[in-house]
């Protein structure tokens, strides 16, 4: 009976008061479509892109996404593109203002969203004033972030090239210095080639030849030197030819012009407002302007009703 009794006294109101709440609920809601129109809302527009990272490598236990998540969101990108487009004119921000960098970030932020999708890709939100511009920081973006990464992997690929390259150096100087030793025996004994020298010797020894018998003696007192810098020699050539090819390798990749992000959805200048979204501003103002209106006028007539009698 109560619920009822104040279904049937909240009709009783509205009736009552029914011109009264239509002109108010229909003032706030022109109100509302007035003060989000362009005159008093800047309108946003829309662009996004997805990618995927690509030809990298994660750090510690962070996956190739996470990665890619952090180099975007990094200062260094953000700076790139505050620069090229010149965000403190197009964010109306005074460079000089004390505060002028925390605003310009919250204006950044506020305005570029980077997230994770729920399928390890990531999202590039751009919202701004001009679509065209929206969709240029959108690829601009994905442009810095493939210089950036281009960048940190040619410093530390750099780096094992030049290790390569003092190892290879070093190894060639020792390859020379053994090779040197070989050609003095050769020079001042006459050794150049043990095993093929022995064969020839023991066959001019067999014939009484006298250069023969000297060279013979020649090989008993250096050969075992000679066999060992030969065998140095080779071991030596084969440790050079598999740094060589790793260091070849390591340079491919130092020299090579890679792109580190494979785009699925491709930005574009949106071609309608993203914000603000009038029709939901006006409805809520109208909604709200009826439901406070309602509880004003129940909050008087209850006044009225529960008011002590003038004596």
């Amino acid at each position: 009976m109560d619920n009822n009794f104040n279904n049937l006294s909240l009709i009783q109101l509205i009736l009552k008061w029914k011109w009264h709440i239509l002109i108010i609920t229909v003032a706030a809601a022109i109100c509302g479509a007035i003060f989000s129109s362009a005159a008093f809302i800047t309108p946003l527009f829309k662009s996004e892109a997805i990618a995927y990272p690509a030809n990298i490598s994660p750090y510690s236990d962070e996956s190739e996404t996470e990665q890619m998540l952090q180099i975007i969101n990094s200062q260094s990108i953000a700076d790139s593109i505050i620069e090229k487009y010149d965000l403190w004119s197009h964010y109306k921000i005074d460079r000089n203002y004390q505060f002028a960098k925390t605003y310009m970030m919250y204006e950044y932020h506020e305005k570029i969203k980077v997230s994770k999708t729920p399928y390890e890709a990531i999202s590039i939100v751009v919202n701004d004033k001009d679509p065209v511009v929206a969709c240029n920081i959108a690829k601009d973006i994905l442009h810095f972030y493939d210089q950036k990464v281009s960048k940190l992997h040619r410093d530390k690929v750099g780096e094992v090239v030049s290790m390569y390259e003092r190892q290879l150096a070093l190894k060639q100087q020792g390859i020379d210095s053994l090779k040197q030793q070989l050609s003095d025996l050769g020079t001042q004994y006459g050794i150049t080639n043990y095993s093929g020298q022995a064969r020839e010797i023991t066959r001019g020894y067999i014939n009484g030849s006298g250069k023969a018998n000297e060279l013979k003696q020649n090989l008993e007192l250096y050969g075992p030197q000679a066999i060992d810098l030969e065998t140095k020699i080779m071991a030596e050539g084969n440790t050079y030819a598999s740094i060589k090819m790793d260091y070849e390798k390591e340079l491919r990749f130092f020299n090579s012009e890679l792109t580190y992000s494979n785009i699925v959805t491709e930005p574009y200048p949106a071609d309608k407002k993203s914000y603000p979204v009038r029709w939901i501003i006006v409805a809520l103002s109208g909604l709200g302007a009826f439901l406070l209106t309602i509880l004003v006028l129940f909050i008087i007539e209850n006044r009225k009703r529960f008011a002590p009698a003038k004596k």
